[in-house]
C-alpha cells in the first residue's frame, strides 16, 4: 500500500514537473519568438535577445559603464549617461526599437503624437505599469498604493486621495510650508554667522525638507515621527532598483537569501511604523482635509469607497516615498541650475523682491505671479525630470499609430530622451532656457509630461509644483549661492533622477 502511495506521488510530482516545463518552455520560448517575429515584419529591431534573461545583463552593462565616471563638466546633455539604452540601441536600430527583461518585450516609443495616445488612452487598451511591472521584489516600496495600482481598484483609491491634492486645500497650507522652509533657512543662517560663505549638499537639505512638509500637511505629523519610515524606506529604495534590473524568476522572493529576508524586515518594520503613526494622529485627523483625514474617512462603514486600514498604510508608503523623492529632487537640479546660471538667478531673485518683497513670505494670492519662478522649474523638470520612462501595457492587440503592439507588450515612453529631443526643443535642446515656457507659450502634449499627461497624471502635482516655488521664493530672499567646487556632475537614475554624489552649493546671506 505504501509503495503504490510512493509511486502515485512520485507519478504525480513528475506530471507537475512536466507541466511547469512545458509552461517555461512556452513563456520563455515559444511566446518570444513569436512576438519577436510580428515586430520583425514591422520593422522593429532592438539588441539580440538572450533565451532567459532577455537583454537584462546587456541593460545592467550599459549603466554601469555609463556611471562609472562623473560627465567631464556641468552640462545638461545627461541622457546617456542617466538612460544610455535610449542613445546606444536606437543609434544601432532605430526608432521605435525593442528590448527585453526576461521574456517580456518593451517597446520604446519616442513619437510625441503616439505618446500623447498612449497616455491618454481611456479604453484601457494601454494600461498603467506599476514600478516593476510583474516582479514583486520591486513593487514592494509601493505596495498597493495609487503609483502601483491599476484597474478599479486603483480608480477607487484615486477618488478618495485626488481631492486631498486640489488646489484650494494645498494655497490653505501654505502657511505651514513656509514655517518649516523658514525653520531650515534660519538653521543655515547659523551657519553663515559662522563664516561669510558656507557649504551645503542642498539634496540632503530638500529631502529632509519636503519629508517634513510631506509629514505635516498630508499625515498630521512631523518628520521626526516618521524620520524612521524614511530611512527605511532609502535602504528599501536600493534593493528596489536591484531588483528592477533583474530578471524575476517566479517564486524567487520566497528564498531565504539574505536580500530577501532584509525586504521582508524592512516591509513589515515600515508597515508596522505606519501603523502606529496612524494611531498617533488618526484621531486628530479624523475631521481634517488633509490625506491621512480623508482615508480615514472612507476606512468607515458604509462609505461609498470603503479603504481598509491595510490598504491605508499602503497609501501613506507611496506618498511618503513619492511625495518625498519628486519635490525634493526637482529643488535639488533646480538649486544646482540656478547656482550655474547666475543671470537666472538674478532674474528669478528680482521677480520675488517684487512679488513678495524681502521679508514677506509668498502666500497663495500672489504665488501665480512668480512667472520666472515658475519658468526656470519648468525648465527644471524638462532637463532633469524626477521619472526618466513612463510604461503602459497593451492588455490586448492594440494599433498605434502605424504600429502593430501584440497584447502582453510593455510600451516605455522616454520622458528623458523626448525632454532632449533637438528635434522638438531645437538645437538647444540640452540648454538651460526657462523663457521656452514664457507666458503665452505651449507644447504638444506629448513633448512634455515631467508629471504624466491623461487620466493616470500624477495625482500631487499641484502640491509638488507649490512646495518647489515657495521653497525656491524663500531661498531667494535671504541667499545667494553658486556651485560648489567639489560638486561632481553625475546624474543617475535610482527610482527618480538624483546626484550621485550629493548637490554642494557655496551658500551666503544677502
Amino acid at each position: 500500500m505504501a509503495a503504490h502511495l510512493g509511486i502515485l506521488l512520485l507519478a504525480a510530482f513528475l506530471a507537475a514537473s512536466v507541466a511547469y516545463a512545458i509552461r517555461l518552455l512556452h513563456s520563455f520560448l515559444w511566446v518570444p519568438l513569436r512576438l519577436e517575429r510580428r515586430f520583425r515584419r514591422q520593422g522593429i529591431r532592438g539588441p539580440p535577445r538572450h533565451l532567459l534573461s532577455g537583454n537584462a545583463a546587456d541593460y545592467r552593462e550599459l549603466h554601469a559603464a555609463a556611471q562609472s565616471a562623473p560627465l567631464a563638466s556641468f552640462h545638461h546633455d545627461v541622457v546617456a549617461r542617466v538612460a544610455p539604452h535610449y542613445r546606444e540601441w536606437p543609434a544601432r536600430y532605430g526608432r521605435p526599437y525593442l528590448f527585453w527583461l526576461g521574456p517580456r518585450p518593451r517597446l520604446v516609443v519616442s513619437d510625441p503624437e503616439d505618446a500623447k495616445a498612449v497616455l491618454a488612452d481611456s479604453t484601457g487598451t494601454f494600461e498603467k505599469a506599476g514600478p516593476g511591472g510583474n516582479n514583486p521584489l520591486a513593487k514592494q516600496l509601493f505596495s498597493e498604493g495609487l503609483v502601483g495600482l491599476t484597474g478599479e481598484t486603483w480608480a477607487r483609491h484615486r477618488r478618495v486621495v485626488a481631492p486631498a491634492f486640489n488646489m484650494e486645500r494645498i494655497k490653505g497650507w501654505i502657511p505651514e510650508i513656509t514655517a518649516i522652509i523658514s525653520s531650515m533657512l534660519d538653521k543655515w543662517e547659523v551657519q553663515d554667522k559662522a563664516r561669510t560663505e558656507f557649504e551645503i549638499d542642498v539634496n540632503k537639505e530638500f529631502h529632509t525638507l519636503i519629508a517634513d512638509v510631506i509629514s505635516c500637511v498630508a499625515f498630521g505629523s512631523s518628520y521626526e515621527e516618521g524620520k524612521r519610515v524614511f530611512q527605511l524606506q532609502d535602504e528599501q529604495q536600493k534593493l528596489v532598483l536591484l531588483a528592477l534590473r533583474s530578471v524575476y524568476i517566479p517564486g524567487f522572493r520566497f528564498v531565504p537569501t539574505k536580500k530577501n529576508r532584509r525586504r521582508k524586515i524592512l516591509d513589515q518594520e515600515i508597515r508596522n511604523s505606519l501603523r502606529k503613526l496612524i494611531e498617533i494622529n488618526g484621531k486628530k485627523c479624523e475631521d481634517s482635509n488633509n490625506l491621512l483625514g480623508m482615508m480615514l474617512s472612507a476606512s468607515k462603514i458604509g462609505s461609498e469607497f470603503r479603504m481598509g486600514i491595510e490598504e491605508i498604510i499602503d497609501e501613506c508608503k507611496t506618498f511618503y516615498f513619492a511625495g518625498k523623492e519628486t519635490t525634493a529632487t526637482l529643488l535639488t537640479w533646480a538649486t544646482l541650475l540656478l547656482a550655474l546660471h547666475q543671470e537666472w538667478q538674478s532674474k528669478a531673485r528680482d521677480e520675488v523682491f517684487q512679488v513678495c518683497g524681502k521679508q514677506e513670505h509668498p502666500k497663495a494670492d500672489n504665488l501665480s505671479d512668480l512667472k520666472i519662478v515658475n519658468m526656470v522649474l519648468k525648465e527644471t523638470l524638462r532637463l532633469y525630470p524626477p521619472a526618466v520612462l513612463l510604461n503602459r501595457t497593451a492588455n490586448r492587440d492594440a494599433k498605434l499609430g502605424k504600429l502593430d503592439i501584440p497584447a502582453g507588450t510593455q510600451v516605455q515612453l522616454p520622458v528623458v530622451d523626448i525632454h532632449h529631443d533637438v528635434n522638438i526643443w531645437g538645437s538647444n535642446a540640452d540648454e538651460f532656457d526657462p523663457s521656452r515656457f514664457a507666458e503665452g507659450k505651449s507644447y504638444h502634449l506629448g513633448e512634455y509630461f515631467p508629471f504624466g499627461i491623461g487620466p493616470t497624471i500624477c495625482v500631487g502635482q499641484n502640491l509638488a509644483m507649490v512646495e518647489a516655488k515657495v521653497t525656491l521664493a524663500m531661498i531667494l530672499q535671504r541667499f545667494a549661492f553658486v556651485v560648489s567646487p567639489s560638486y561632481v556632475h553625475a546624474p543617475m537614475l535610482m527610482l527618480t533622477l538624483q546626484p550621485q554624489y550629493g548637490a554642494q552649493v557655496l551658500v551666503h546671506k544677502i
